[in-house]
């Protein structure tokens, strides 16, 4: 019988599950507070290293490749935006971005890993 008073330890996996629960909040509040991803890919890059679990890793991956090519997409916007057409590209950065928090969410919720994943 477990003492009420003793809390539990959490497993490894429940404490990376929880990692990446909050780095995908970071990254869905970075839609109203920007530097939240930011917060959100120093997460990524420091457990990443020490992440045990096959799918948490495919999360972190996905995570911090929907990070830096958001970067990079935004230089290339933030520079055609002078012709105008960086306009256009940010609204399709912005769904793209989106797209890609939801879809990561959802997998994560489902304990899917996410392509592009390594055995």
């Amino acid at each position: 019988m477990t003492d009420p008073h003793v809390p539990e330890v959490a497993t490894r996996s429940e404490v990376e599950r929880n990692v990446l629960l909050v780095t995908y909040v970071l990254y869905g509040l970075s839609f109203f507070v920007g530097i939240t991803a930011v917060a959100g890919v120093i997460i990524n890059h420091v457990k990443m290293s020490d992440c045990g679990d096959r799918v948490a890793r495919s999360h972190h991956r996905w995570l911090l490749r929907t990070f830096w090519f958001g970067v990079l997409w935004t230089l290339v916007c933030m520079a055609l935006s002078m012709v105008m057409i960086g306009l256009i590209g940010f609204a399709i950065l912005w769904v793209w971005w989106l797209y890609r928090i939801i879809r990561g969410a959802l997998a994560f919720a489902e304990h899917r890993p996410m392509p592009g994943a390594t055995p």
